[in-house]
């Protein structure tokens, strides 16, 4: 059996603020091709719940996973890892 409450997180950096409460974090990660063996670079980009419209864009943060909030948003920020400078 899931143990209850165990949720994914996520770091990523914000790329957008525009909207009131939310945020959009997209998250890099590397990946080797099977056939060329090299890395290439993959990102999703993820809405986020900020409460206290508190993120500025290149922020990096912790997002959390969450019941769904509106039709795109699933996921909170739990914490702002580095300000943007």
């Amino acid at each position: 059996m899931h143990k209850r409450g165990n949720r994914r997180v996520i770091q990523g950096v914000v790329v957008s603020d525009k909207m009131d409460k939310t945020v959009v974090v997209r998250s890099d990660r590397m990946v080797l091709h099977p056939i060329f063996h090299k890395y290439t670079r993959q990102f999703v980009k993820y809405m986020a719940h900020d409460e206290e419209n508190s993120c500025n864009i290149g922020d990096t943060v912790l997002i959390v996973e969450s019941r769904p909030l509106s039709r795109s948003k699933r996921w909170r920020v739990r914490a702002i890892l580095k300000k943007a400078e």
